[in-house]
Formats: C-alpha cells, sequence, structure tokens
C-alpha cells in the first residue's frame, strides 16, 4: 500500500490531525450550509425558473416567481442562515463577513431594484430564548469575532454570575497570568424577511447574493499517500458519499499530489455546502432549474453531486431539471493548489 512509507502510529496521528483541521482556527475552517429563499407556500404563487451560481467567492440565486391570483397576493419572503453553535469553542465558522448580524453579506433586488430585508438574531439555549438575558447583560446574541473573548472579560462581575449560574457561559481555561476564560454556551439564529405583494398574473423577478462560506484546510485526506492507510479510509468514504467521487477524480488528484504521504505539491481542499432543500417545499416544485458551478481556476478539481452536469468553460459546470424538488444539499468540493 502506498500509505507503508508511513509508520502506523504516525499514520494515526495524521489521520486525527486532517480529521480535526478544518475546526483549529489556523489550519481550516468550517463551511456554513446557506441557502436560499424561503417563500410562504400560496396555491396562486409559483417559481417558474431558478438558476443558482456558486463560485468560491460569491453565491447568487435568481428566481421568477408567478402569481395567478385574481387579487394582489401578499406572501414573506425569509433568508434563513444556518445556526452557529457558538458552545462549540474549538469550531472555526468560515464567516465571510464583518458585521456580526448580516455575516454573509446578503443583498437581494426585486425587478433589478434593490430591496430591503428585515434581520433579527436570537440566542438560543436548549430551546430557550435568551435573548433578553443578553441584552440585560450588555452583550450581543452575535457574540462572535476578535473581539468576543474580550467582551466576556470586561462583563461586570454580577453580571458575569448570573449568566454563570443561568448556564449561558462556561469557564474554558484560564490565560497565561490565571485570569478565567469564559466562553458562551448559546446558539445563534438568524433570519432576514421581507413581505411581498405579488399583483394579479404577475412575474417578478427576484434575486439574492452573498459571499460564499468557503471553509477548507491546508491538505486533503484524498491524496494517494493518505487515503490509503486504515486511520484515512473511513473519511475517505464519507468523501466519496458527500462529494460523489469517481475514479477519474481520483486519477487527476494523484497526477497532482503523487504518491508520497508528505503534501509535497502543496494542495489545498475548500468546500462549499448549500443548504438546497431548504425550504423545497414551501412553493412547490420549480419548473425550470439551472445550477452554474464555477471553480474559479482551471487546474482547480471540483466534484459535487447532481445529474447531467456538463462542463461549459474550463472553470464552470451547468446542470439542469425540470419540475425540480431537491431531496438533499448541494457540498462542493475543491482541491487544487490555490
Amino acid at each position: 500500500m502506498a500509505g507503508a512509507a508511513l509508520p502506523r502510529a504516525a499514520a494515526a496521528a495524521l489521520a486525527l490531525a486532517l480529521a480535526s483541521s478544518a475546526a483549529r482556527a489556523d489550519e481550516g475552517s468550517i463551511e456554513l450550509p446557506v441557502g436560499g429563499l424561503v417563500l410562504a407556500r400560496s396555491p396562486d404563487v409559483s417559481i417558474e425558473e431558478e438558476t443558482l451560481s456558486i463560485s468560491p467567492d460569491r453565491v447568487s440565486v435568481a428566481y421568477r416567481v408567478v402569481s395567478r391570483a385574481p387579487a394582489p397576493v401578499t406572501l414573506a419572503l425569509k433568508f434563513v442562515l444556518p445556526d452557529i453553535d457558538l458552545s462549540d469553542a474549538d469550531a472555526d465558522y468560515a464567516i465571510p463577513g464583518s458585521d456580526p448580524l448580516n455575516f454573509v453579506d446578503f443583498r437581494a433586488s426585486v425587478d433589478g431594484r434593490p430591496v430591503r430585508f428585515d434581520g433579527a438574531q436570537r440566542a438560543l439555549l436548549d430551546g430557550r430564548d435568551v435573548t433578553g438575558e443578553l441584552k440585560a447583560a450588555g452583550l450581543p446574541a452575535a457574540l462572535i469575532g476578535a473581539d468576543a473573548r474580550a467582551r466576556l472579560a470586561g462583563l461586570a462581575p454580577d453580571a458575569r454570575a448570573r449568566l454563570l449560574e443561568a448556564g449561558l457561559l462556561t469557564q474554558l481555561g484560564a490565560d497565561a497570568a490565571g485570569a478565567p476564560i469564559y466562553g458562551p454556551t448559546w446558539t445563534l439564529a438568524t433570519v432576514f424577511t421581507r413581505k411581498h405583494v405579488f399583483a394579479p398574473g404577475a412575474a417578478v423577478e427576484v434575486e439574492h447574493r452573498y459571499r460564499t462560506s468557503l471553509g477548507g484546510g491546508p491538505d486533503t485526506p484524498l491524496r494517494k499517500g493518505l487515503r490509503e492507510t486504515d486511520a484515512i479510509s473511513p473519511m475517505v468514504e464519507r468523501y466519496r458519499k458527500d462529494y460523489c467521487l469517481n475514479e477519474d477524480f481520483f486519477r487527476s488528484l494523484d497526477k497532482l499530489a503523487g504518491a508520497s504521504p508528505a503534501n509535497e505539491a502543496r494542495l489545498k481542499e475548500r468546500r462549499i455546502a448549500y443548504a438546497l432543500t431548504q425550504g423545497a417545499a414551501s412553493a412547490g416544485p420549480v419548473k425550470s432549474f439551472r445550477l452554474h458551478v464555477d471553480k474559479g481556476r482551471a487546474d482547480r478539481l471540483v466534484s459535487f453531486c447532481f445529474d447531467n452536469v456538463r462542463k461549459v468553460s474550463p472553470t464552470a459546470f451547468e446542470a439542469q431539471a425540470e419540475n425540480f424538488t431537491p431531496t438533499r444539499d448541494l457540498k462542493i468540493l475543491l482541491v487544487g493548489r490555490d
């Protein structure tokens, strides 16, 4: 086996390192499964066309929504960001934006004109809304970013004691000077909403876009020098299932990476997750669906699960479906030197 060049103990240690690299801030990040708009169900309103475009930099979704109602119909549009578990102190989420509320730089337009969605965040602990308790202590629900630890360290002692007693804070350890380090225990939930009036018989073009939550790390367990070791093989099988990896992908990867256990080619792995099933049944099947995936660089490898995919440029791939109701979320794997 190609992995036999490594001692068994070293191979196992390397497998563990790769498995946890996405949770270490200096080596990798965890992609957020962001999705599209959720349209409230109406028997008279349907999505005629949807075009989903995904690249390592940006995601955009264009909808053509038609109302066949004899009178105006007011429906709620929602853009739901994935929940973030702030209790996982080791998780390094791939958050592309700097705004703690709109942390993916979400923007939307209707018929080509920018429109505003109202954003709201809640802090949830065991299903209970604890946003008010945090606000009373002077803390935001979105306790994310570089200053999060400093915000907790600067709490008034009585406020910190109340939050600890309520289970909203936990002590993670101590710093070099022996001062306690605290961390949050709640989950952050974020949603953007807007009500739109659909005129009788009108076709409305709705588009939204946001920056891609691009996860990844400085290596990939799929290289030949690693994947054939016993410690790595369960992870490889998970990748095969999640990204529909075929033998052509592995042959191309082996040409890039070689067979050495060391990452001599300096390959990097990037991952994108799209919540394709989010709100899938809200407005019924999409009559005409088009997927466009651009890997960004011609020398990158890409793989994802979708039927009838065709290459349309050196970097881009497309697929189409009629009367489309997704049954699984979309996961995209990119592997290359950059």
